[in-house]
């Protein structure tokens, strides 16, 4: 191997760790700052953990339980996902079980509803969305539903934070059961569901729209160099495919080809580019789209 080419990859390495290890110090900040305190149930294995913290009134439990859960999880991931993702979420992991460790107590907000407990929900919803988001784009993850999210996601060709929202309602109505027993109130139950879904909504859609590996989109290019452009295509990614129709212009009564290609949002940009080099007069756009085909093929997380 090049030495140049080594150091690079080197280079690569450590860098995408580290932007690991900041996105699990980003998602822990988030938690211990603003979710917690807000006492919104968290989706899956961490919204049970964060329920029988709330019953008990230990941080501590949450840890302990988060911890625990996540080791299975990660096991799943090994063997279902990749090797990388598995060690790289386990970083990413470790790095938010140390900071919601040794990150002193402060208080930024009021959690009471009379207060401002709606900024702290919608505030970490948007933190925790980003740090999920900028594991992902770093082939980890936060661990938990998001895990589930990874192997689902190419399965079934649905973006990862919709996971989040099917693993939300088993952990959800755990969370609420116990705030009936704990509190006997049923207005407190309804408080903590209403902005329980609020949470869940943010860091959803937030992930979601900073990570579009399963988001796609049909792009349609409309040239008369319809075999450069699609070789375009197919240099810029081996996986795809084009489709060609011949047309005629309405004005100008000349012929044309319209070359149609589905990618995802994350292909998109170095698609355009490469469509655009191949024929500079061209004219593409591109719109999303729902429902494919699961034999349309999507890179795995490796």
């Amino acid at each position: 191997m090049n030495p140049t080419h080594r150091y690079r990859q080197f280079f690569d390495t450590l860098l995408s760790y580290g932007i690991l290890l900041f996105a699990g110090v980003l998602y822990a900040v988030a938690l211990k700052y603003f979710v917690l305190p807000s006492r919104v149930v968290l989706t899956g294995t961490e919204g049970i953990s964060a329920a029988l913290s709330y019953y008990f009134d230990s941080d501590m439990l949450f840890i302990v339980l988060y911890l625990a859960f996540q080791v299975v999880l990660l096991g799943f991931a090994f063997a279902k996902v990749s090797k990388t993702f598995a060690i790289r979420s386990l970083v990413v992991v470790l790095m938010v079980t140390l900071m919601l460790t040794v990150l002193p107590p402060l208080e930024f907000a009021s959690p009471e509803p009379q207060n401002e407990r709606i900024i702290l929900v919608i505030f970490g919803g948007l933190l925790a969305g980003w740090a999920k988001a900028m594991a992902f784009r770093y082939r980890g993850s936060t661990g938990d539903e998001d895990v589930l999210g990874a192997y689902f996601a190419v399965k079934y060709l649905k973006p990862v934070g919709s996971i989040a929202i099917i693993a939300a309602v088993v952990s959800t109505s755990f969370g609420l059961i116990l705030d009936q027993i704990k509190n006997g109130s049923f207005e407190s139950v309804i408080n903590t569901l209403m902005y329980t879904c609020i949470y869940i909504f943010i860091s959803a859609e937030t992930l979601n729209n900073f990570y579009r590996k399963f988001k796609l989109c049909i792009v349609t290019i409309i040239t008369r160099n319809a075999q450069i452009v699609g070789k375009a295509i197919k240099t810029a990614s081996e996986h795809r495919t084009f489709t060609v129709q011949q047309g005629v212009g309405g004005h100008t009564g000349e012929t044309f080809s319209m070359v149609r290609t589905i990618v995802t949002h994350e292909e998109l940009h170095a698609m355009l580019d490469a469509i655009q080099e191949a024929d500079s007069k061209c004219f593409y756009y591109h719109y999303d789209i729902e429902g494919i085909s699961r034999s349309y093929y999507v890179p795995p997380i490796k």
